[in-house]
């Protein structure tokens, strides 16, 4: 994301940001039936590839819903996170959905679908003398992102990784945080992808790692990551934005609304519940 939950890296943004101009007028109406819809394929459980290819997960069924919902045909692809932005913008794909999380940055340049997930994000360690295991049934701590607020639960975390290396996937939505908290105490270390970073952790090549407590959730009852648990306290609220949404290009307004409809009426059901208590084990609904 993702966003990891996940934002942009800022050189992409910067990039964007000009090109995003070219967008600006107004385009005429499309009568929508395909559209092309881009995940990594590896974020679980939010999306995956199985066997023989195809793409799994919480992400996948629900958009399949959504677009029965919208009668759209929707043709699922796999795409690197870090190229997800520059290839909607460019037509390569109509819909983006990575577990991308909604930021003030990111929507200077492309349109989200109101939320349709939101969660917390936490910390593993192999180690529980770098942080403590966390308990399970540990209350989740809103932070703003106003360091007024924030510092109490910063400064505690800051005594316990001074001196350690903490690893990150790159353009996720919490290297904002990890940077600006840690970056005078800690070395930070950004890897391209959550496997990468995953597999330093197993072997001690980092100290802690952050990210989405589902992802944590689906990746560490594996045999490669046995040693590796969720450690410290589980942060949210507004700090992370609204949640994870669907993105657009800014020109495609009439597709957003199609799918704001639907994720309206499948969170109003019962839907996204459903498969966030399938794949997640808890709710995530925002």
């Amino acid at each position: 994301m993702k966003v990891k939950r996940r934002t942009a890296a800022t050189a992409v943004m910067s990039v964007l940001l000009g090109f995003a101009a070219s967008f600006a007028a107004p385009a005429h109406a499309k009568e929508w039936k395909t559209v092309t819809i881009a995940l990594e394929g590896g974020y679980a459980p939010w999306n995956l590839t199985l066997p023989g290819g195809k793409l799994g997960g919480f992400e996948p069924e629900l958009v399949a819903n959504l677009c029965e919902r919208a009668k759209l045909q929707c043709n699922l692809v796999s795409q690197d996170f870090d190229g997800m932005i520059p290839g909607l913008q460019m037509g390569k794909f109509d819909v983006l959905m990575d577990a991308i999380s909604i930021t003030p940055e990111r929507e200077k340049i492309i349109a989200f679908s109101r939320p349709y997930a939101s969660t917390p994000a936490t910390f593993a360690v192999t180690d529980p003398k770098v942080l403590p295991k966390a308990a399970p049934t540990a209350t989740v701590i809103k932070l703003t992102g106003d360091p007024k607020t924030d510092q109490p639960t910063v400064d505690a975390l800051r005594k316990q990784l001074k001196g350690k290396t903490i690893g990150l996937q790159a353009g996720t939505v919490y290297t904002k945080f990890i940077t600006e908290s840690f970056k005078d105490v800690a070395t930070i270390r950004v890897y391209k992808t959550s496997s990468e970073r995953d597999l330093d952790l197993a072997n001690g090549r980092i100290d802690a790692s952050f990210d989405d407590v589902t992802y944590f959730a689906a990746t560490l009852n594996t045999k490669e990551n046995a040693s590796v648990v969720v450690a410290g306290p589980k942060i949210g609220g507004p700090i992370w934005g609204p949640g994870e949404g669907l993105a657009f290009r800014k020109q495609d307004p009439d597709l957003k609304a199609k799918f704001d409809t639907a994720i309206t009426e499948a969170l109003a059901d019962g839907t996204v519940k459903k498969l966030s208590d399938k794949w997640f084990k808890l709710d995530v609904t925002p």
